[in-house]
């Protein structure tokens, strides 16, 4: 029974021997670790590169003195090369059992992030429509004059005039509509986001052929449900972005990275996930300036001359619709978009 209530904690708990040896770890350690129990039971902690020292002479302490240390903000290494930085508890049970908890500080920092950044963008959408419905009212009023002011003239001269008001409102009103981003509902059927991938690589070798693009696939993904036109709409406004992003740049040998990852026991803003799809999409582009990451995904807001400021914009509210998100690391010569999806059906 207390073997399940662990493995149903969202806290990483490891239990070792008196060697400090690992005799066993909850899915959420697994998850954090990225290495299962099969492969470090046994093992004495070798999962710690940065900081490994500091936290066995702390286990050791904890089972001599048999008093528990809490240690605030320390850093790990992990076998896979990311740093953590976390809290962890060290607790001896007896002699030969020592307990570990550990506590991501920067996923409790991610968990904020994300919520603040879908706070804004739903503020950001009530205020597109409400410009929308202001903007396109006139529009409308404005073409419908102009359509009946070309019929009243005879001179071909004055018909031109018109015709160039008529384009312009036309012109203003896509441009709204594609701030607003897509208005239809989203088809909820299985879709393998390998395909998407593969449709979105088809199109940008046809568009830049010198850009190598790399396939990275877990191909033990299972299909996520959702729209897969949306999806490829939103893959290809990153992936196209990055593309474009390293040709103006002049980046000698650009290379843009496709790669799919399962991430098991994951929050999304507020919501636990039992399973995410994470497709990250990374190149070896300029990098985002710094004064563009904040409001990255703002409409109208873009680092190149010739953007529109509407690609990442439109990617994130189709996210959204898949009751995901996309986040963002950025520094010169490596960015890297990644876009997390539900995997679990929705039943809303």
């Amino acid at each position: 029974m207390y073997q399940r209530l662990m493995e149903h904690l969202t806290t990483a708990v490891l239990l070792l021997d008196g060697e400090l040896r690992l005799c066993w770890m909850n899915p959420a350690a697994e998850s954090l670790l990225a290495i299962s129990l099969s492969r470090l039971k046994g093992l004495p902690l070798p999962f710690l590169v940065d900081g490994g020292k500091e936290i066995g002479e702390l286990l050791a302490k904890a089972r001599d003195e048999f008093h528990p240390f809490t240690q605030r903000e320390a850093r790990l290494a992990l076998a896979n090369g990311e740093v953590l930085t976390v809290d962890y508890t060290v607790s001896p049970l007896s002699a030969d059992e020592v307990l570990l908890e550990v506590e991501p500080r920067d996923r409790l920092l991610r968990i904020s992030r994300e919520e603040a950044l879908q706070t804004r963008q739903e503020t950001i959408k009530v205020l597109a429509r409400g410009l929308a419905h202001e903007v396109k009212n006139p529009l409308g009023g404005i073409r419908g004059a102009a359509q009946l002011l070309e019929r009243d003239l005879d001179d071909p001269g004055l018909q031109e005039f018109t015709r160039i008001i008529i384009e312009e409102v036309d012109r203003l009103r896509d441009l709204v509509d594609s701030m607003l981003g897509p208005n239809r509902v989203m088809r909820q059927e299985p879709l393998n986001i390998h395909r998407v991938l593969e449709r979105v690589r088809s199109l940008l070798i046809v568009e830049q052929p010198d850009v190598w693009i790399e396939r990275d696939y877990d191909p033990s993904l299972p299909d996520l449900i959702g729209d897969e036109s949306p999806l490829i709409q939103a893959v290809l406004n990153v992936a196209r972005n990055a593309v474009e992003a390293m040709t103006e740049a002049g980046v000698a040998s650009p290379r843009l990275t496709l790669r799919t990852r399962a991430r098991r026991q994951f929050t999304l803003g507020a919501e636990r996930h039992r399973l995410v799809c994470e497709l990250a999409i990374i190149d070896n582009g300029p990098g985002i300036p710094a004064s563009l990451r904040e409001t990255l995904f703002y409409p109208m807001v873009s680092g190149r001359a010739e953007g529109s400021g509407l690609g990442l914009s439109i990617a994130q509210s189709i996210l959204h619709q898949h009751h995901g998100l996309i986040e963002c690391d950025s520094e010169p010569g490596h960015t890297q978009f990644r876009l997390l999806i539900p995997l679990e059906k929705r039943h809303d």
